[in-house]
């Protein structure tokens, strides 16, 4: 028979086997969440090494190792280049409004440009498009994991292309003040700039985000798309990464076939 005694140790030994089972579960969720956000950065700084640093025009050699992998050690790496272009004038009406049209392989995307608040990358975005700059080039990266975005906009449909200049960035406290974590998030629909990582490093390549994604406010929102835009983004995620990984190509190839920046 069990006396009193030896009920209350192991009813204390229970209960504490029971608060070091509930701890050790609390250290799980933390590790596991710290790996989240490490991951999340990570891929941050990929998307930012994707985004050439194009000084020296489209026939530069400059690119960032970090663009054709997604290895949490990878960091943005530019090299300088001889040169660098201007930035083009600006044309835009900083009144008016401005959309964007894609015509893709995947559908069409319409985003509505926030040109008061974004006048240089709206007036870049003008201009490279008169140009039919982004007319049939692929979008070249897709990241499924961590963050959610479609990445778009390089010349070279490998990550290192750009337009021969870099732009600003804009509008970097829209989406609200960072948390302890460092990041905001970018809401599903949202269009913004990539870059290398580095202030002022935009160029042409820009990231179409499908999920809500967490990020530092470091890029350059400019931009919303419609329903048809974000629905079509999503099919080409649910698709996957070419290889079956969580950040690269997508499967269902992405080329748009036409770009166009006008005035509502």
């Amino acid at each position: 028979m069990v006396s009193s005694d030896q009920r209350r140790r192991q009813l204390a030994r229970e209960k504490f086997e029971r608060q070091q089972q509930r701890r050790e579960e609390a250290r799980r969720r933390t590790r596991r969440l710290t790996v989240i956000i490490a991951s999340s950065v990570a891929v941050v700084a990929v998307i930012g090494a994707g985004a050439y640093l194009s000084l020296g025009g489209d026939d530069s050699k400059d690119t960032a190792d970090a663009a054709a992998t997604a290895d949490p050690s990878a960091t943005p790496s530019p090299s300088e280049s001889e040169s660098s272009a201007p930035e083009p004038a600006m044309k835009i009406d900083k009144k008016a409004k401005y959309s964007m049209s894609l015509t893709t392989s995947q559908g069409d995307i319409g985003i509505t440009m926030d040109a008061a608040k974004t006048p240089h990358t709206t007036n870049s975005f003008k201009a490279l498009a008169d140009k039919k700059y982004f007319d049939n080039t692929k979008c070249h990266r897709l990241t499924t994991e961590g963050i959610f975005v479609l990445q778009c906009g390089d010349p070279k449909g490998d990550g290192t292309g750009g337009p021969g200049y870099t732009i600003p960035d804009e509008n970097l406290t829209a989406l609200g003040k960072a948390g302890a974590d460092g990041a905001v998030t970018y809401p599903a629909g949202t269009v913004a700039m990539a870059n290398t990582g580095q202030p002022g490093t935009g160029g042409s390549q820009f990231f179409l985000v499908y999920k809500d994604t967490k990020l530092p406010p470091s890029y350059t929102p400019f931009g919303t798309m419609d329903d048809a835009g974000l629905k079509a983004v999503k099919k080409v995620a649910e698709g996957g990464v070419t290889g079956g990984a969580g950040d690269g190509a997508p499967k269902k190839t992405v080329t748009v076939e036409k770009a166009a920046v006008d005035k509502v």
